[in-house]
């Protein structure tokens, strides 16, 4: 059997940033499942940057929804390589910031460029913020299933330590890096992180057989 593919991806475009400082911690934290076995099933994990794909606004002609093969239906070359990627993958993991009480306009642009891409494959979120981005999470939870992706139940909050106040928060705003703190205290997520993974994989099996293969094929 093929190994399945699963995307961390990072939704957050503004520089500095320190989404992808977030994503490789979380590939950290999740690669010890990979490597030891822990999930017991055949995966690869892979980091998607949004911002290497330069979305605009959406501009094309056709709705998602209506569209089947991205790589032919859109008008854009940076619609058909967005598409190319998520449709390359069976599994998500979201890295979304808030801001402003909310999510970023890019991740909400990035999920509504697509539909029939998404649907149907299973997606976690994790977010990350002032206040662990609790806001953003439910917001970006809701336009998921909304487009037919099945969350997972479990759900990562990353709060900077002191808050938005501290230093930790600052140095990331203004330099994109994290500080020793913020990193420990992020680190004592691994399990429910890799509990995240977990159920991403057990969703990806169920249609499977004994023999690895889909049901019904």
């Amino acid at each position: 059997m093929a190994p399945k593919s699963i995307a961390v991806i990072t939704t957050s475009t503004r520089t500095p940033r320190v989404g992808p400082n977030i994503s490789s911690l979380v590939l950290s934290l999740l690669e010890p499942a990979v490597s030891n076995g822990d999930t017991d099933k055949n995966i690869t994990l892979h980091h998607v940057d949004l911002a290497t794909f330069g979305l605009p606004i959406f501009d094309e002609s056709k709705i998602p929804a209506t569209v089947t093969d991205g790589a032919t239906a859109y008008e854009h070359e940076h619609s058909r390589k967005w598409s190319a990627e998520i449709a390359s993958h069976d599994g998500y993991i979201l890295l979304v910031p808030e801001y402003n009480y909310g999510m970023a306009a890019s991740t909400k642009n990035a999920i509504d460029y697509l539909y029939n891409e998404w649907k149907g494959k299973p997606v976690g979120v994790i977010s990350y913020g002032i206040m662990g981005g609790n806001t953003a999470r439910e917001q970006v939870r809701k336009s998921l299933g909304g487009v037919g992706l099945k969350l997972t139940t479990t759900e990562v909050q990353l709060a900077f330590p002191g808050g938005g106040q501290g230093e930790d928060f600052k140095h990331s705003m203004f330099t994109g890096g994290l500080t020793d703190a913020t990193k420990a205290e992020w680190e004592g997520k691994g399990e429910e992180v890799r509990k995240m993974l977990g159920e991403i994989v057990e969703e990806l099996q169920k249609d499977l057989g004994l023999d690895g293969v889909k049901k019904g094929e």
